[in-house]
């Protein structure tokens, strides 16, 4: 696809479709009121008629006119004192998706009274805008289908029109936006494919593909050398399945180097590419969708992919511990000890608690290689969406300082974070007679502190532990979303790491 930015008024700019974003109620002024003069009173007349309204993502299509296009969607985004980057960001998708299904090659967005509203002005809005096309062309039914009738159209052509602006600045700020919805679209479809079609060693050929193309380095440890390096808690997840556990280790930029900001950051993600439960076994509603258990891992491994494009050398480690929890006669069993990369001794009371225990092993390892700052993303619980329902992330971390600068990357990216707090208190509901504690609380009291609580034993160096259980996929399509992995927490990871970009 081709991206142009023409800083011309927007009843000047040819297309197959001219994308108008309004706020507020609908008033036919400024830009708006001359789009209608040329359309021939069309947008008055769909007024009139209640097509346009001041809801949010409502849209209208209508006929041009003597407009140079073939039809114009005018499109909601709310009210004006509440436009943010996140709304930016849903626009450009909506106006992607309000088109699936239709012949357009050539889409124009007119950012302009966007740009008035938005923090960063017309870059900016450029930038999230191009972004949000991106991901809202995204449709997972294509993973496996070969036409999909109802799919956003595959344009040749993305104008972003910005009168006045800048158009080599906001040029630069629509690719790096491109770019990293590009690398969000790679995580969905990572996260989406089903778990016949992408077993733990098929998510390391995949990573292996990603550090090639890219040049990155990249290490994919095996079960006999796990079990030689002592990450007990890893193999005992994996060790149920026929498809054999792998741990999933890339690098940008040179060993032990350390970026601007004098960080050795590491993301780390959970990767189940499918959780029965384990011998803790699932009910059957919905076991379906364990497939996205992978959803942090695919994440993290698109992530560095992302910021290799975007600042090659950044120094950033991930780190994808990629198991299936399956029932078999080799899983582990409730009550059964093991014993963590870090020594700690841990009691496996609950085989569906799985997440935390790869991942303990996993930022353990990253601190071994170096890693002075963590973040970890995981679809690890279902208490965080009853907390916090699908579009806004459980986060926990320690100390509160890395935390702030953790939401301050959300906040570029246009993603919610949420704080929830870590209650040592609560710990000693994990006591264990044979161990040093439990893997899952016996009450299900403060689950989801405890879920974080348990993350902690094992980081000692700043950490920030993000809970996607509710918001890593959509199980119904949004006006900005398909159904399915969303890529969340991909735009903050690379926002994190890009602010130690030198």
């Amino acid at each position: 696809m081709q991206l142009r930015v023409v800083t011309d008024q927007p009843w000047d700019v040819a297309a197959d479709v001219l994308a108008v974003p309004y706020f507020g109620e609908p008033e036919l002024i400024d830009a708006l009121g001359e789009l209608d003069r040329r359309s021939g009173g069309e947008l008055r007349g769909l007024l009139a008629f209640g097509e346009l309204t001041g809801k949010r993502w409502t849209s209208a299509i209508a006929a041009p006119g003597e407009l140079p296009v073939s039809r114009l969607l005018a499109i909601a985004g709310g009210p004006a004192d509440e436009v943010d980057r996140e709304i930016a960001l849903h626009l450009g998708a909506a106006i992607e998706r309000r088109l699936g299904g239709r012949t357009v090659r050539r889409l124009a967005v007119f950012v302009g009274d966007l740009a008035t509203h938005l923090e960063g002005g017309a870059e900016a809005a450029a930038e999230l805008v191009t972004r949000g096309v991106i991901e809202g062309g995204y449709e997972p039914q294509s993973i496996y289908r070969e036409k999909v009738e109802t799919a956003p159209p595959a344009l040749d052509d993305l104008v972003i029109v910005a009168p006045g602006a800048d158009a080599s600045a906001v040029a630069a700020a629509a690719e790096r936006g491109r770019i990293i919805g590009e690398g969000a679209n790679t995580a969905r479809t990572l996260a989406n494919r089903a778990s016949n079609d992408l077993t733990p060693i098929g998510m390391a050929d995949q990573a292996r593909s990603i550090a090639e193309r890219n040049g990155l380095w990249i290490d994919v440890i095996e079960p006999e050398r796990a079990r030689e390096l002592g990450m007990g808690m890893f193999l005992a997840v994996g060790q149920g399945s026929d498809n054999p556990p792998r741990m999933i280790v890339m690098r940008s930029g040179n060993e032990g180097a350390s970026d601007a900001l004098g960080r050795r950051l590491a993301i780390v993600g959970k990767g189940v590419c499918f959780d029965s439960g384990g011998i803790s076994i699932k009910p059957s509603d919905r076991m379906e969708e364990m497939k996205l258990d992978k959803t942090g891992a695919s994440t993290v491994i698109a992530a560095i992919e992302t910021v290799a494009r975007l600042a090659p050398g950044t120094p950033l480690l991930a780190i994808a511990p990629a198991v299936e929890n399956m029932p078999g006669s080799h899983s582990t069993r409730p009550g059964d000890v093991v014993r963590a990369l870090n020594g700690k001794v841990v009691e496996i009371n609950n085989t569906d608690a799985e997440g935390r225990l790869i991942l303990g092993d996993a930022l353990t390892y990253a601190e071994q290689l170096g890693a002075t700052h963590l973040v970890d993303v995981a679809t690890l619980t279902g208490a965080v969406a009853r907390a916090l329902g699908d579009l806004v992330t459980g986060l926990f971390g320690t100390p509160q300082s890395w935390v702030q600068e953790v939401q301050a990357a959300a906040s570029r990216a246009g993603e919610r974070f949420w704080q929830i707090p870590l209650v040592e208190e609560y710990m000693p509901d994990m006591d264990s007679w044979y161990a040093d504690f439990l893997n899952a609380s016996p009450t299900a009291e403060g689950g989801l502190v405890k879920s974080g609580l348990f993350l902690k034993e094992f980081a000692t160096v700043p950490w920030v532990h993000l809970d996607i259980g509710g918001t890593g996929y959509f199980r119904k399509p949004q006006s900005f979303a398909a159904r399915g992995a969303n890529g969340v927490t991909h735009a903050t990871l690379v926002e994190l790491a890009l602010a130690g970009a030198r």
